[in-house]
């Protein structure tokens, strides 16, 4: 039982991407989907369903599950999203296309910018969790 454990991380390590929980792969499922509707949104212009989901995604940021890690660098990034979700959700109720088009690139960044920052994370918790020492990802 213990050796397939370490088998399963061992993949994992060698692989480059760390395992993610179940639940914590639905939760940023849903959060896609959210984001694709507002892409959507954009694209028909149809500010009533950018608010909408802009709000479902800052309840997301709020929840539990978001709390992935507890450290600053996580706080800043949930920090950063928050802002530019809100900022997204204001000028779609200014219906200002312009501003929710450049709003939504900025919330689409700092995903990027986040995830980056989880995915080192882990994997340099998980080299020293299991013996590898403190290595950080380059990538």
């Amino acid at each position: 039982m213990l050796g397939g454990a370490w088998l399963a991380i061992g993949v994992a390590m060698a692989s480059g991407q760390p395992r993610v929980p179940q639940g914590t792969k639905e939760f940023m499922r849903e959060k896609l989907e959210h984001a694709q509707k507002i892409l959507e949104g954009i694209a028909m212009e149809d500010y009533d369903l950018i608010i909408a989901k802009s709000k479902k995604l800052t309840a997301m940021s709020q929840a539990a599950s978001w709390q992935v890690f507890e450290n600053p660098d996580y706080v800043q990034q949930s920090a950063n999203f928050r802002r530019n979700v809100e900022a997204l959700r204001k000028a779609a109720k200014e219906k200002n296309l312009d501003g929710v088009t450049l709003a939504y690139f900025r919330v689409t960044m700092s995903c990027v910018d986040c995830h980056q920052v989880v995915r080192g994370k882990k994997i340099a918790q998980l080299n020293w969790a299991y013996g590898a020492g403190f290595q950080m990802s380059s990538r």
